[in-house]
């Protein structure tokens, strides 16, 4: 199993891949380019707002894996395909999510980071 929490190249492949959606979204695919995503690292809290026009409720699916949060949402003219890198890392478990008129609010607790270990 990988441990993706010091790839120091997971900021140069999120950027290839969102620059690859946005080249598969000037198609007549309508893939979700043009979705309006913030992040706030608050405190002991990450807290995403992601802007999901023409979508329902149920047509929303989200995964998380501690780093990264895949968004993914169909309606029947368009296709979303969001996957946003946190600030810190997160305890996927304390995902706690709401969608109202288009926009989807997602909050996490923010884990502490690394422990250093002093060599004796």
């Amino acid at each position: 199993m990988r441990d993706d929490r010091d790839d120091p190249f997971g900021d140069i492949f999120d950027e290839i891949e969102r620059m690859m959606n946005d080249v598969a979204g000037t198609g007549d695919a309508g893939f979700g380019t043009d979705t309006h995503v913030s992040v706030q690292h608050e405190d002991e809290l990450v807290r995403l707002v992601a802007d999901l026009p023409g979508v329902g409720k149920d047509d929303v699916d989200l995964q998380c894996d501690g780093r990264t949060l895949t968004i993914a949402a169909d309606s029947e003219t368009r296709r979303y395909d969001e996957r946003v890198r946190l600030p810190v890392r997160v305890d996927e478990h304390s995902a706690s999510a709401s969608f109202n008129n288009g926009v989807l609010e997602v909050t996490f607790d923010a884990l502490e980071p690394s422990a250093d270990i002093d060599v004796e």
